[in-house]
């Protein structure tokens, strides 16, 4: 079934067909041209989709037509075969509709930088801090994204108080931003003797990587510190001030970077994350402006939000953003995280509907 009932479908062909005679006149302003230019773009890519949804369902009905008069049982098969080959079609059309309908956040496509922070729990929130962070980095390396370390401070048991990563792909902003929020976990540390259950939390932020037209910084509110990297890296790590700290000076945030061997390359690094933590900001405080009028908080993504919880002893995963629970942690901390992120950017366009809820033919009218 179309997304469009058909009197939008109508309208939007009327609409198409009285743009064109408008652009052929000579005495049409060069900003409503291109205005105009814009919107036949827009109406074109939704009557093609449109045509071959169409198509699609003619050679549907045709197909279980000879589906229903076929007696011979193989050839039943090889037309049920092609039926779903056709119901496969329409939904990848349906999906091309919504993308042309309803936009999704222009942000998507772009890179990450993933930084996860041990809350209440102490050592067991640094220790699952690390596991996360093995699971993302597991999933993303399966999605054959690029994973590099931007900075880390580890505890004495290998698990981390803070670690930054960048993630680069094309459309990982977009599967991963739901991530952002508070992670709750419950399992029995590895430093509990009598066996009791612990609750721990964890804090994850996705970050879009910013471009140079996103964020300007002026360089006079940098303050910029080099100092001795820690951690793994042999003599030159040791001996060496390749590290570099940055204060943005007007909001107060701070970026360090100590995974390059090269001072220069570190100052690059921590400008991009630096820019990339500005945009966010930015953005959240658009969004809380726009949630402000909206009842439903969850699933915006705000990063004080308690997104899942992960359940050691009874092997089990709840994303409070979808209400959905899962009886499969230990895959999920392997790096499977497709059904969970599956079902949060099905909701994200589920939204995106909703909140786009009318009729074409009200639209350009």
């Amino acid at each position: 079934m179309s997304i469009l009932s058909e009197r939008d479908w109508t309208c939007i062909q009327s609409r198409y067909d009285a743009i064109l005679p408008q652009l052929v006149k000579s005495d049409l302003d060069q900003n409503t041209r291109q205005l105009l230019q814009k919107e036949l773009s827009q109406l074109s890519s939704l009557l093609k989709l449109h045509q071959q949804e169409k198509l699609s369902a003619q050679e549907m009905v045709e197909l279980e037509a000879m589906y229903v008069a076929e007696n011979d049982f193989a050839f039943r098969e090889v037309i049920t075969q092609e039926i779903q080959i056709l119901k496969d079609r329409v939904n990848s059309v349906d999906l091309e509709l919504e993308n042309v309908l309803f936009p999704h956040d222009p942000l998507n496509d772009r890179s990450v930088f993933l930084e996860i922070r041990a809350g209440a729990g102490g050592q067991e929130a640094a220790l699952f801090a690390a596991d996360l962070l093995r699971a993302y980095t597991a999933y993303a390396l399966k999605k054959r994204w690029q994973v590099s370390l931007v900075s880390m401070s580890e505890t004495d048991l290998k698990g981390f108080r803070e670690a930054v990563v960048q993630i680069e792909g094309r459309g990982v902003y977009g599967e991963l931003k739901f991530e952002s929020g508070v992670h709750r976990v419950q399992r029995v540390p590895q430093t509990e003797t009598a066996g009791r259950v612990h609750t721990s939390t964890i804090t994850v932020a996705v970050l879009p990587e910013a471009e140079d037209v996103d964020v300007t910084i002026n360089p006079a509110d940098l303050r910029i510190d080099t100092y001795r990297a820690g951690g793994a890296g042999g003599q030159h790590v040791n001996k060496t001030e390749s590290a570099i700290r940055i204060t943005h000076i007007p909001t107060g945030i701070v970026v360090t970077c100590q995974d390059e061997r090269s001072q220069h390359k570190n100052k690059a690094r921590a400008l991009k994350v630096l820019q990339s933590r500005i945009l966010s900001a930015q953005n959240e405080k658009a969004e809380a402006e726009r949630s402000s009028q909206r009842k439903e908080q969850v699933g915006t993504g705000m990063r004080a939000e308690k997104v899942r919880t992960y359940n050691f002893p009874q092997n089990r995963v709840t994303d409070h953003q979808v209400d959905l629970t899962l009886k499969k942690l230990d895959m999920v901390m392997e790096g499977e995280l497709d059904e969970l992120i599956e079902a949060l950017v099905t909701k994200d366009r589920a939204n995106r509907r909703a909140q786009r809820n009318f009729s074409w033919c009200e639209s350009v009218a």
